[in-house]
């Protein structure tokens, strides 16, 4: 089995927050809610606060407000806010990437397969971050030798697909709060090992680490108090009686989710090493479809997951976007050579 590292670069959204409640005391005198925050929040600036209540990110009494509200005894302050940046210096990288759209307050990048999203032990360099170190050094996310990158979500290194950045303060809040209120539309492409049944659905089941091992996440039952709940809906687009094409979409962004919910129905991505998706789960072992299947792996060296398509609403005009990207020449391929070992059979 390859060794995978995707889960110390990808995290749950729930998880790139700052969450805090906090309820004024009775003797508090009348204050600005922003000024009464700065005090109250470690390393949360003014301007960082007012990006918040700009973004409905702080609600009082479970209401947007506005930065020159007067506190009030009582009053319940809610606070989302994305987490403070890294205390290293990310080196900018010239690396290419492959921008589908940006404007001035944020990029969508179809990321490869194989690259990192942000550095971490083993991976300094030659991530996505580096990357967009260097092509957004110019701008206001960058202060001092300190990058402030923009990563609101994150895939897998050996997932393909479409990731959306931050290039300001007040995007990364507004667009930290879309996914944190699950209202990201998001569509994956799975090549999954044989014909799920039903052949459209919904897997509701937690997850969370292995007891085993760390890197590795599995589905627990709802009582367990470290397991997160996960929602994904799932829908066949092309059966093909050994594999299947999948198109599944997220209600939740847990770490692996989609990966850990298939191989949980007894259908784990084709090559998912971590999952158990890099052997022969659905067929023969005869040595003529043995040697199809090896070939199919060898095409595609990972587990066969496309980021296909996003939806977000645009943090200054309001508007709803939809962005889609084609599948990735190996996933393709490897397609395409199922569908005619099936009509040959």
């Amino acid at each position: 089995m390859k060794e995978d590292n995707d889960i110390e670069e990808f995290s749950e959204e729930a998880e790139l927050y700052e969450h805090h409640r906090i309820v004024v005391e009775g003797g508090q005198s009348s204050e600005r809610v922003d000024k009464y925050l700065m005090h109250r929040l470690p390393n949360a600036s003014r301007n960082k606060i007012q990006n918040g209540i700009d973004a409905d990110a702080i609600l009082v009494n479970e209401k947007p407000t506005k930065a020159s509200y007067k506190i009030k005894p009582g009053d319940v302050i809610t606070v989302s806010l994305p987490e403070p940046p890294r205390d290293y210096t990310v080196l900018p990288e010239n690396i290419p990437l492959n921008i589908i759209y940006e404007d001035e307050e944020l990029l969508i990048v179809n990321k490869p397969a194989g690259m990192v999203v942000h550095p971490a032990v083993g991976n300094w360099s030659g991530t996505l971050v580096n990357a967009l170190t260097f092509h957004l050094q110019n701008l206001p996310t960058h202060r001092n030798g300190e990058i402030r990158p923009g990563l609101v979500h994150r895939i897998d290194k050996d997932t393909s697909g479409l990731l959306v950045i931050a290039k300001t303060e007040f995007a990364m809040t507004h667009l930290s709060k879309q996914f944190f209120d699950h209202t990201i539309e998001r569509t994956y492409i799975a090549l999954v090992w044989g014909e799920p049944n039903p052949k459209d659905g919904t897997i509701h089941e937690f997850i969370g680490r292995s007891n085993k091992d760390r890197k590795v996440m599995m589905v627990h039952p709802p009582e367990v108090e470290f397991a997160r709940e996960a929602i994904t809906h799932y829908k066949t687009l092309k059966p093909m009686r050994y594999v299947s094409l999948v198109q599944c979409n997220l209600e939740t962004g847990r770490t692996h989710q989609i990966r850990v919910h298939m191989r949980h129905r007894g259908h784990p991505l084709f090559n998912d090493a971590t999952y158990g998706g890099d052997k022969i789960i659905k067929g023969t072992t005869f040595t003529k479809y043995k040697q199809f299947v090896d070939n199919c792996f060898k095409i595609i060296p990972r587990q066969a997951l496309h980021a296909k398509s996003i939806g977000i609403i645009h943090p200054r005009t309001k508007k709803f976007m939809q962005f889609d990207s084609e599948l990735p020449e190996d996933l393709r391929i490897v397609v395409e050579k199922w569908e005619q070992y099936v009509a040959n059979e």
